[in-house]
């Protein structure tokens, strides 16, 4: 039998054994504690089967060892906190607002240098990477939150790896369906499973995803010794929502197309970022290196920030929150938070998390409420 694909993956992988008698599902096991005399002593020491079974399926799917934190945020302090003291890190200066505040915090601790960079600038991110001091870690989020900015993986990975720094990448947008970072070279991949690999807004949860091992038993001892350890309900959440990925991304990103040609055409919409239309920057790069153009795009409302903000209020079927990637589509004004404002997002974009639901229905709503 031929290697499974990663829709079969998402379905088949982190279950049980096929022997008679055993479940199909991973067993919760819901306790903490254990009697003593053999393992697991502890649940935070050696994990549950629901949260090996978890991370063995998007192992599977990223190409790597998972590991999973209590969220996202967890994650990506586990993995800053593995740089040492006062090295330096390159990182996008737009990007999601919980990483680019972790960054200033660790600056203004003095913990760490960060040089800020425009992370679609291919050019730009090469001059940091190669300025003195050599930096440590190179950190890249694709597409950026929210202004869709695309990085040319292939060719970051290689800059950085010249000069000696790891990448990781924050690759919540576009799940391993679309994108699995390992196989362009990079070090570590970090996933919010809050999003699209839990896919149903119902758990908090991260993932880092690494083929070193040494990397992985560094993070496993920082993931342990910090805390920040997923509970067994929200890893049977997350397994179960994997499950539907592939398919949940198909749908998705299908609406998501559709709707951004439609958006891109009307005169009520300034601008559509979505990495599908043809004129996107960026567009060629997805093209080359994704299996698809995902389901997330931010679109500008002509009249300001008002009229963004009234979208926002008229949506019926589209959900106003904060959050993306479940089956029910989210739309936001960005620029009403003060970290997304001074990290230059315009004050009249909206981002739009499709979800799963009718399009037509879809555009009628965005239709009604654009007014």
């Amino acid at each position: 039998m031929s290697a499974p694909r990663r829709a079969t993956l998402a379905v088949s992988a982190g279950r049980p054994a096929h022997e008679p008698g055993n479940p199909v599902n991973a067993p919760i096991g819901a306790s903490v504690t254990f009697h003593a005399g053999k393992d697991p002593v502890y649940l935070r020491q050696t994990g549950s089967d629901v949260l090996q079974g978890l991370e063995e399926a998007i192992g599977a799917l990223e190409g790597g060892r998972a590991l999973a934190f209590s969220s996202g945020m967890g994650a990506t302090a586990a993995a800053l906190d593995a740089v040492p003291v006062g090295a330096v890190v390159v990182a996008p200066r737009m990007c999601y607002s919980g990483t680019s505040s972790l960054l200033e915090r660790h600056v203004a601790d003095g913990r760490l240098v960060v040089r800020f960079v425009e992370i679609s600038d291919t050019a730009a991110v090469v001059a940091a990477l190669e300025a003195e001091p050599a930096p440590a870690l190179l950190w890249v989020e694709t597409p950026t939150n929210p202004l869709v900015g695309i990085a040319d993986l292939p060719a970051l990975v290689a800059a950085a790896h010249r000069v000696g720094a790891a990448v990781a990448v924050d690759s919540t947008w576009n799940s391993p369906v679309l994108l699995r970072p390992l196989e362009h070279g990079a070090d570590l991949v970090m996933h919010s499973a809050t999003k699209y690999l839990g896919g149903h807004s119902d758990l908090l949860m991260g993932v880092l995803v690494t083929a070193d091992d040494a990397r992985f038993d560094d993070l496993l001892r920082r993931r342990t010794l910090g805390g920040a350890f997923p509970g067994t309900l929200e890893c049977f959440l997350a397994l179960r929502g994997l499950r539907t990925l592939d398919v949940r991304m198909e749908r998705a990103q299908a609406n998501a197309g559709e709707l951004a040609r439609r958006l891109d055409a009307d005169p009520r919409v300034e601008k559509v970022l979505y990495p599908g239309l043809p004129d996107f920057p960026g567009h060629d790069i997805v093209a080359r290196d994704h299996d698809g153009f995902g389901a997330m795009m931010s679109f500008l409302v002509a009249g300001g920030a008002d009229a963004a903000e009234a979208v926002c209020g008229r949506v019926r079927l589209v959900s106003h929150g904060t959050s993306l990637g479940g089956v029910e589509s989210l739309l936001e004004r960005r620029a009403r938070y003060a970290v997304d404002a001074a990290n230059g997002t315009p004050e009249n974009l909206l981002r739009f998390s499709v979800g799963i639901e009718h399009v037509e229905d879809l555009w009628s709503d965005l239709d009604q409420a654009l007014g």
